[in-house]
């Protein structure tokens, strides 16, 4: 559990963001109603609205106090009683039902990247998510599994489980941060790839977009690293460098 600053509010910040969610979650569960909570974000925090309101319903209120940058500030209020979804099967729901069909890409990837590995999301949807399904299909091949627990008229429930990468258990990792570095300044990205990379525990890995090939900040690494790593790329320009870092198991 992190502490609240003088403000009463909580920097999730210094989370990983899986971490942000669990702890958010379990915050929520346990406020009465009525009662709030204030959190700061490093980016919009809407895909967990939406998480939110998959598991407790419609009895979220939602309040932004800063919006833009590195500083989200949102004010969280209970508005009702709800049991919540106890899981069996999944570790996560997102019902898509309510959310704006532009939001669902962000919405399903943002959540989807933060999964650890053989870990299954929950999704509902009044219509089959077709476009999500294809851009699994092109992007995941061979690494999830999107099997279809129900097709009806109005009614889509969908099970998708990201597997585990290479299959060996010692070479396995759970990719648990993804972030965008193109619209900081240098100095801002530095900082933020190296706290990512510390923020990581050995077996875990995070993955970020450059707007050139960051080589350089992987022969920094090579040489003041202490603990071992692995760079892979996943798209080489020409316009977007996106790259996984992992943190090896010793």
């Amino acid at each position: 559990m992190i502490e609240k600053n003088a403000d009463g509010e909580l920097d999730v910040r210094v989370l990983v963001p899986i971490r942000r969610h669990e702890l958010l979650i379990k915050l929520f569960k346990d406020l009465q109603v009525d009662n709030s909570f204030i959190f700061i974000n490093d980016h919009d925090p809407i895909p967990l609205f939406y998480e939110f309101r998959s598991i407790y319903g419609d009895v979220v209120g939602w309040e932004y106090l800063n919006r833009g940058g590195r500083e989200w500030k949102v004010k969280v209020t209970r508005l009702e009683e709800s049991k919540g979804v106890e899981f069996d099967e999944i570790s996560t729901l997102l019902d898509l039902r309510n959310a704006d069909k532009k939001e669902w890409k962000q919405i399903v990837f943002h959540r989807y990247g933060m999964m650890e590995q053989n870990t299954t999301m929950g999704l509902i949807s009044a219509e089959n998510p077709i476009e999500i399904h294809e851009i699994f299909i092109n992007k995941f091949e061979g690494k999830h599994k999107w099997i279809y627990k129900k097709k009806s008229e109005g009614e889509f429930v969908i099970h998708i489980t990201k597997q585990d990468n290479s299959g060996l258990g010692d070479d396995g990792f759970s990719v648990v941060n993804e972030f965008d570095l193109r619209p900081l300044p240098p100095t801002e990205r530095h900082e933020l790839f190296y706290k990512a990379f510390a923020d990581i525990r050995p077996g875990e890995a995070f993955e970020f977009i450059n707007d050139h090939d960051p080589k350089p900040l992987y022969y920094q690494m090579e040489v003041e690293s202490k603990e071992p790593f692995r760079w892979e790329y996943i798209e080489k320009g020409p316009e977007d460098w996106k790259v996984r870092v992992v943190k090896v198991k010793k």
